[in-house]
């Protein structure tokens, strides 16, 4: 199976709560929250794509140097072997506003645990609470 990469973000407000979107009507996994994020394009690195990613789904800016790897996890779905790379942020210019029909809330990092999210998302919970 194909092997890909997509690159997350876990944006840290200053009351310590995590944004999270949820997948929009048509996609795989639909209603179901997750963090903000994206697959690699080709030759792209994984800051790059996220910082793409977020400027696109949800209007903000943030840069390579305010991203800090917080955890990784690997999950097999039926057609494809997924890896995601998660960074905590908490820099960033803009508000973020869901650009894509998605809604997105701001929740505790103890919520994190009681949401509805995709399998390859769950193993990095315990990750991002360890280390926030």
């Amino acid at each position: 199976m194909p092997l890909l990469t997509v690159a997350c973000a876990v944006l840290l407000n200053a009351d310590g709560h995590v944004l999270v979107t949820d997948r929009p009507a048509g996609k795989d996994m639909a209603g179901l929250w997750e963090f903000p994020g994206g697959k690699l394009e080709p030759l792209e690195s994984p800051e790059a794509a996220l910082v793409r990613e977020l400027q696109e789904e949800l209007g903000i800016e943030t840069s390579p140097a305010c991203l800090s790897p917080c955890g990784f996890a690997s999950w097999s779905y039926e057609k494809v072997n997924l890896l995601l790379l998660a960074f905590a942020i908490r820099r960033w210019r803009g508000t973020p506003v869901p650009r894509e029909g998605q809604r997105m809330q701001w929740v505790p990092v103890n919520g994190l645990f009681r949401l509805d999210m995709p399998p390859a998302d769950r193993p990095l919970l315990g990750q991002i609470a360890a280390i926030l």
